[in-house]
Parts: C-alpha cells; sequence; structure tokens
C-alpha cells in the first residue's frame, strides 16, 4: 500500500522540501500562445493547482491573431490547419463544430496551400502578360519533382555534394535551371519563362518556411519536417477559436496579460534573490522557502516558483537570451539557439469594392523576367516590392467580400512593416496594374497587414532548420534545465516548449500544441505520487 506522507528521511530530496509543506508546486508560463495554454489546461486538468501564465502582450493566442472586420475574420498569423489524420487541432476544431462552414475548396490536398483549391493561378509578368498555362503546368511538374529530391537527403540518408552548399535553395535553383536548359523542345522564349519561374516559386517557398529565402534553409535537413496526412483546412470562424477553446478551462485568475519578463533565476542564483527580495518583503510567508526557481517581472514582481515553462518563440531567445536567464543558458542551448532559424512571412489584405481579377482566378502570381539568371533573393530597400510572391483570392467572396491575401517575407517583409498603410496600399496596387497590363486598378477601399518581424514580443513568424543546423539542435533547444543530473538539484527547474522545440513538426500549431503537452506531461510523471495522494 503507497504512503501518502513525507518521511523525515527525504531531507536530501530536492522535490520533498515543497511537500513538507503541505504545499502544491508551483509552475509559472511564460507566453499564453498555443503552448502555453496547451500545457496550462493539461496542467491543471491533471491535478495541478498552482500554475500562472505571463503573457507580455494584451491577448491570448501567441502567433494566432485573427481579426474580425465585418462579417469576416482574417489571419495575420495561422491560417491552416495542417493534415487531419491525428492532428490534435483538427480535432479541437471539428470536435467543437469549427468546420461546419469550410467549404469543399478550402480543403485543399497539397504542398502549397492557397485559400481555395478551386480556380487556376495566374502566373503574370512584370510586362503584364500572362504565362500559358502548358508552360505554368510543365515548369510545376518539373518543379515539384525537384523538391521531391530535397527530401530524399534526409529520409534517405542521401549524401550532400559540395556544389549545393547544403542548401534547399542552392540545389533547387541549380537542377531545375539545368533540366530547362537541357530541354530542346522549349523556345528560348519559353525557356527563359521557366527561369524566370524558379526564382518565384522559391519566394512562395521562403514564405512557407519563414526564411528570408531557401538559400539558408538547410538540404540535408529538410525532409525531417513531417506533414500530417490529410487536407488542410481553413477555419471560417477564425482560427483564434482553438484558443479559446483551450483556454475555456483555464480559470481568468490563471493569466495575467500585459505582464513582461525580464528575467529567470534559476539553480543556485535563486537563493541569492530570495533572499534579496525577502529583505523588501518581510511579511512574506515561511512557505516560500523551497522554490527553486525566481522570475523577475519588468514592473518589479518577483514570482517564486518550482518549475517555468519557456514558451516564448526563437526569435525572442535570440534577441533576448543573454539577459532573460540568470545564470546564462548552457553553452550547448545557445549554439542551438543561433544554428537554428527564424524569419519574417507577413500576409497583406488588400480589400476592393470589386473584383478585378476574374471568377476562375484564385491567385496572381508574380514572375519577373529579368530574374531568370538571378541567384539572389535579397533587393535593395527601395525594392522591397519584388519579394511579394503572389496575392492570393480570398474564397468565397460571399464571407470575405473581395479581397487578397499577399505574402511577403525576409528581411523585405521586415522593410514593408516600417511603412504606413498608405505607402504599402499604393506600393502593391502599382504592382497589380503592372502584372496585369490594367492600369486602372483602383487603390483598395481598406488594407490590413501583419507585422510578426518588429513586435518585440515575436521577432519573426516561425522556425525552420538553418543551414548547419538540425534536429539535434531543435532537441538541445528543448532541453530543460539544469543538464546535471545530481540528486540534490530539482531537475527540470527551467523547461522549453513552442513549435522550434518539436523535431518534427516545428513551424506549425500542432507542433506548438504538442510541445506544450509534452512538457506538462513531464511535471505530471515526476509528480503523479504526489496529485494521487491530493485526489
Amino acid at each position: 500500500m503507497q504512503s501518502c506522507e513525507t518521511s523525515s528521511d527525504s531531507t536530501d530530496d530536492p522535490l520533498s522540501s515543497g511537500l513538507r509543506r503541505k504545499r502544491q508546486p508551483r509552475i509559472v508560463v511564460i507566453g499564453a500562445g498555443l503552448a502555453g495554454l496547451s500545457a496550462t489546461k493539461s496542467l491543471l486538468e491533471n491535478g495541478f493547482t498552482d500554475v500562472t501564465i505571463l503573457e507580455a502582450s494584451d491577448r491570448i493566442g501567441g502567433r494566432v491573431q485573427s481579426v474580425k472586420l465585418e462579417n469576416a475574420t482574417f489571419e495575420l498569423g495561422a491560417t491552416w490547419i495542417h493534415g487531419s489524420n491525428g492532428n490534435p487541432v483538427y480535432h479541437l476544431a471539428e470536435d467543437n463544430g469549427l468546420l461546419e462552414e469550410t467549404t469543399d475548396g478550402e480543403r485543399s490536398v497539397g504542398r502549397i496551400s492557397l485559400y481555395s483549391k478551386n480556380g487556376v493561378a495566374y502566373h503574370l509578368t512584370n510586362n503584364g502578360q500572362r504565362i500559358p498555362k502548358d508552360v505554368v503546368e510543365e515548369f510545376s511538374d518539373l518543379y515539384n519533382e525537384v523538391y521531391n529530391l530535397t527530401q530524399e537527403f534526409f529520409q534517405r540518408g542521401k549524401p550532400v555534394n559540395a556544389e549545393s552548399q547544403n542548401s534547399v535553395g542552392v540545389f533547387t535553383r541549380d537542377v531545375v535551371r539545368k533540366r530547362i536548359k537541357a530541354d530542346p523542345d522549349d523556345s528560348e522564349t519559353t525557356r527563359r519563362l521557366k527561369l524566370a519561374m524558379i526564382q518565384q516559386y522559391l519566394k512562395v517557398e521562403s514564405c512557407e518556411s519563414s526564411s528570408h529565402s531557401m538559400d539558408e534553409v538547410s538540404l540535408s535537413e529538410f525532409g525531417e519536417w513531417t506533414e500530417i496526412p490529410g487536407a488542410h483546412h481553413v477555419i471560417p470562424c477564425g482560427f483564434i477559436k482553438i484558443v479559446e477553446i483551450l483556454a475555456h478551462s483555464i480559470p481568468e485568475s490563471v493569466i495575467q496579460l500585459r505582464k513582461p519578463v525580464k528575467c529567470i533565476h534559476w539553480n543556485q542564483s535563486v537563493s541569492k534573490e530570495i533572499e534579496r527580495v525577502a529583505d523588501h518583503n518581510s511579511d512574506r510567508p515561511e512557505e516560500d522557502q523551497g522554490y527553486h526557481v525566481f522570475v523577475e517581472c519588468e514592473d518589479c514582481e518577483f514570482i517564486l516558483a518550482d518549475h517555468v515553462i519557456v514558451t516564448v518563440s526563437l526569435g525572442v531567445l535570440k534577441k533576448y537570451h543573454e539577459s532573460l536567464f540568470h545564470p546564462g543558458l548552457p553553452e550547448e542551448k545557445v549554439m542551438a539557439i543561433q544554428k537554428l532559424g527564424i524569419s519574417t512571412t507577413d500576409k497583406i489584405f488588400l480589400e476592393f469594392e470589386e473584383p478585378f481579377w476574374s471568377p476562375e482566378c484564385n491567385s496572381i502570381q508574380f514572375v519577373w523576367e529579368d530574374e531568370a539568371e538571378s541567384e539572389s533573393l535579397t533587393y535593395p530597400e527601395e525594392l522591397w516590392y519584388k519579394k511579394i510572391c503572389s496575392f492570393d483570392v480570398l474564397y468565397p467572396p460571399e464571407r470575405y467580400g473581395y479581397v487578397l491575401s499577399g505574402w511577403i517575407c525576409g528581411e523585405e517583409a521586415l522593410i514593408m512593416e516600417k511603412y504606413d498603410d498608405e505607402t504599402v496600399a499604393e506600393t502593391c496596387t502599382e504592382m497589380l496594374r503592372k502584372f496585369t497590363g490594367n492600369p486602372n486598378i483602383p487603390k483598395p477601399r481598406r488594407i490590413l497587414r501583419s507585422s510578426w518581424g518588429s513586435n518585440p514580443n515575436f521577432r519573426g513568424s516561425y522556425s525552420y532548420t538553418q543551414v548547419g543546423s538540425s534536429g539535434v539542435d531543435v532537441e538541445k533547444l528543448a532541453k530543460p534545465l539544469p543538464y546535471t543530473e545530481s540528486s540534490k538539484t530539482v531537475p527540470m527547474q527551467v523547461m522549453f516548449s513552442g513549435e522550434a522545440t518539436h523535431r518534427k513538426y516545428y513551424s506549425t500549431t500542432h507542433g506548438a500544441l504538442l510541445s506544450g503537452q509534452r512538457e506538462a506531461a513531464h511535471l505530471i510523471e515526476m509528480y503523479q505520487d504526489l496529485l494521487q495522494c491530493r485526489n
């Protein structure tokens, strides 16, 4: 028979001090995105009662941000549920009736998701010409064939040759370019169009990977990212509904908004900080002794905890890790933070009074003919708009009105974020006029856009495996602190979750959600005896 009493012989057990004081472990979760909310929900459901979420911004959801304008909901962040078979986000949506209004066109099966699979993508050149459909199809088949080759380096352990520089972009551009030039059946005009389309497709790929350029994405690791089988789904009422479902069972008192964290003091540093705070807080109860982590907030509040789950983005860790942790992070984790990649993918929504595009058009893809032999996808600041790869048509119009969604990524997205709405709207309108050959396209009646790169709470959209990094670095990022396994050291004082910490599903909402559940499961296992006794 198991005893729920704490033995006096356990004084050297680092977990025993809190138990002897008859208190629950205190868990502080930093960030109220999908990872933080899913971790908190799991902890509460399994009997933890002392859990607090500290969220720097004035809202929950993190990189899920749905904006409702009139009768339509627009996604500044996460848009698609990627895959359905076994996807926890899909099952949350399905079980709660969020997909009842999703049209067949919004259930797309394919590598690149548009807002609707119905219709045809119009590939237009900067000379105002539409590339013939058969040329686009021929190029797309070739590109997808080479894309499949990029997956094989990881999945089949194929060696990477020096010419590719272990870069998805370099490899793809080189192989596709050689095959196009070797095709004897194409005219010179067709060949030039296909060569120009390489850069456009790589821009789309960069937006999907949230990299500045596919040249920066590791070829040897590209195939480790795992796609969940099944269709991609759009949630018509907004992805934020997934956030609200997760938060529904979390008491409001658990979530503290506008509560940025300044520093997490862990391991041996915490005792000194507690003594310092105790000098200023003489009424602090006796039970505060025995905590192992000390969270210092920007508003000068000090919160003691047994465990902290850090869910901030990789972009925030890259910028602030030196000041955010005391003592500093182990070199192994710092190296992982530096090696892994994160960049910015932004959306630009343009709403028009009437559509200037044909009913069959589901997207406008920008192909610059002068980029047929280009190697780089970096532009001077004044040419930032050349990084906009496309505008998708939001569908159905009965829900959204006549709206286009533009995509831009990398350093050019950061430049775009610095301009005002009027400038961006005017620039996009001029691009649309140029590529459609229609000088009479009016300016949009409204613009809405994201700014993930310049937002200090995110500093980027989502992560990718940069050249020089690997899935091992993802695991190092996820590894809890301290690393030591000493019997006198409390394990898992500082834990890490978020999409960047999931080796197979990084960059996705399901990766974020699962990473939060993963860290919660570690604590549930650690305290299972205590939780059973409380119940």
